[in-house]
């Protein structure tokens, strides 16, 4: 018999249907976050069944712990997808076992530094306009 696949989610409210509140709560934060950082050429779309931000390439992703294959247990994660090519001189991304894709995961709104997110968006989407 064949695993069953999770539903596929095409949109934030299929999204927040199916996510727990204390993450619901942590998605909106990081997205409007970076919605308002995102320069007009920027778009968010649904990919992977998450949040995923893009212009010329991808900028970042929020995937929370309640969506199969993000690698998290708990928490909602914000990874870069550029991460590895990101200065990050204050050193606030994790770099685990992927090579590109650097990221920090929050447990509650609390943990959420929105000064420090907003200086890796801006070096994230100076690099996307670059390539």
């Amino acid at each position: 018999m064949k695993p069953r696949s999770s539903p596929r989610i095409r949109s934030l409210i299929q999204l927040f249907e199916v996510i727990p509140e204390e993450e619901r709560i942590l998605v909106d934060i990081l997205r409007q976050i970076i919605l308002e950082q995102l320069p007009a050429y920027c778009q968010e779309k649904i990919s992977y069944n998450v949040p995923f931000f893009y212009g010329n390439r991808g900028i970042c992703i929020v995937w929370p712990s309640a969506i199969p294959r993000g690698g998290i247990k708990k928490g909602v994660l914000l990874g870069f997808w550029q991460g590895y090519r990101l200065p990050d001189e204050d050193q606030y991304l994790i770099h685990g076992t992927n090579k590109k894709i650097f990221y920090r995961i929050y447990q509650s709104p609390e943990d959420i530094d929105e000064a420090a997110i907003v200086k890796l968006l801006q070096e994230a989407i100076a690099l996307d306009r670059s390539l």
